[in-house]
């Protein structure tokens, strides 16, 4: 990765070119293989599971031009002779969660939920801090004409 970067940074002409190959890795990972696995199969069942899988990712570039040690306006991009500068940079992420298991029998087909019990409660706590955060502001809300 880093003679990648080194790479792109070396020159401003493949810029689109180093952003769409930093998208298309970060993409590459968020499959539900790459998070699960294949099917399991054991006897008359089969286990199959069903995953949220997201990612996203953001790049940018830029260009600066200034004025030289000669006072002249530098449109060359060149740092080196003070006058400009150029830079980029970009990052992302890809996750994956399970949202169900699938059993496939004899007996049909069941779908079971996979609850994530902590993102619940971390969800309920939040609701229950933003409540008590309002109620402690309107307690201390006097309306003017009530002075």
């Amino acid at each position: 990765m880093i003679n990648d970067l080194r790479q792109a940074t070396a020159s401003t002409d493949n810029e689109p070119a180093f952003g769409a190959e930093l998208v298309r890795r970060i993409y590459d990972a968020a499959t539900p293989a790459a998070v699960y696995g294949q099917p399991i199969v054991h006897g008359e069942y089969m286990i199959v599971t069903a995953s949220e899988v997201g990612a996203g990712g953001g790049f940018g570039f830029g260009r600066g031009f200034g004025i030289d040690p000669s006072g002249n306006v530098s449109t060359s991009g060149d740092s080196s002779s003070g006058g400009g500068g150029g830079a980029g940079g970009g990052g992302g992420g890809a996750g994956g969660r399970p949202v169900a298991v699938i059993e496939i029998g004899p007996n049909g087909v069941r779908v079971k939920p996979v609850v994530d019990v902590t993102k619940f409660m971390l969800g309920a706590i939040s609701a229950w801090v933003a409540i008590a955060v309002a109620l402690g502001r309107w307690r201390r809300f006097r309306l003017p004409w009530a002075r």
